[in-house]
């Protein structure tokens, strides 16, 4: 059992507030997921600039800042908790091939838009740990994890990044991730944890590569992911969800004029504003629901 959760702003004069909005769904599905949290913040991209939100352990964190700096001439750099975000107009390939150089720090998603932050540990602490009530932008997902798959790491926890400002949180399990493991890293994605949904990311990644649509994608995954699983899956321009056809795992919708929220659990979206007057609905199985993309 884990708690997935999705906010789509439609009105710019709610961007301020995401963080505040997305902070309340996490800490009420905290009592889903114990074990950690993460979340993805999506918000408007800058002209040839890209963000890599990177984790980091048994490092000094001014002087890792410092060492980035001599590589990364016009680098602004932000460290919050174990995290640190860069951004910089370098090629993209050069920035890559520099963190890779650097000890006791891992990738945990790059892109025009999107941070994310992820962490073991109980979700409201997750939550206070990354300041993130104080963050603004335009949608954003987010999840906090029963571990049953893996193990209880930054590594197993979701969400799960494997392409530029994607994303994708999950409630449930894969039968089959270890063949689709296997194929989808003979096709060239990148795949580093022993985790099922990192592969359902891979598989999404995959299909934007070959010029599908976020829709497209999951609705072919609906016949190659065996399993039972709610996922949400974020892009630079909105978000979806889909249920499997079984549809075991819960989910609940709420949207009004100034935004789309998603839950495992309603409790995760009452404190949203006018949410009593908004469109609630469970997404039926096998469909897939999309805004912005």
């Amino acid at each position: 059992m884990c708690g997935i959760v999705g906010i789509y702003l439609k009105n710019k004069k709610y961007h301020k507030d995401l963080g505040k909005y997305l902070s309340g769904m996490m800490n009420n599905m905290a009592t889903r997921g114990p074990d950690s949290a993460g979340f993805a913040i999506y918000s408007s991209a800058k002209k040839n600039k890209f963000k890599y939100s990177i984790c980091f352990t048994n490092t000094n964190s001014s002087e890792l800042k410092k060492n980035l700096l001599k590589k990364i001439k016009d680098a602004k750099i932000k460290i919050v908790s174990d995290h640190i975000v860069i951004e910089t107009s370098l090629n993209s390939s050069k920035v890559l091939n520099i963190i890779n150089k650097f000890e006791n720090l891992s990738l945990v998603g790059y892109g025009n838009s999107i941070e994310i932050f992820k962490q073991v540990g109980n979700p409201k602490d997750v939550v206070r740990n990354f300041n993130l009530e104080k963050l603004s932008g335009t949608h954003a997902i987010g999840h906090t994890r029963m571990a049953t798959e893996s193990a209880i790491t930054t590594d197993g926890s979701h969400p799960y990044s494997t392409g530029k400002d994607e994303c994708l949180v999950h409630n449930g399990s894969l039968s089959n991730h270890n063949n689709l493991r296997r194929s989808l890293k003979k096709r060239g994605i990148e795949i580093k944890s022993l985790n099922d949904t990192e592969v359902a990311a891979g598989y999404i990644s995959d299909g934007l590569l070959r010029n599908k649509s976020l829709k497209e994608t999951l609705i072919d995954g609906l016949k190659d992911l065996d399993g039972f699983y709610t996922f949400i899956s974020g892009t630079k321009n909105g978000m979806a969800i889909v249920r499997d056809e079984i549809a075991c795992k819960p989910a609940v919708v709420a949207e009004t004029d100034n935004y789309v929220a998603i839950a495992s659990e309603f409790q995760a979206m009452a404190h949203l504003p006018n949410v009593n007057n908004a469109k609630i609905f469970e997404p039926d199985p096998g469909l897939v629901y999309s805004w912005g993309n």
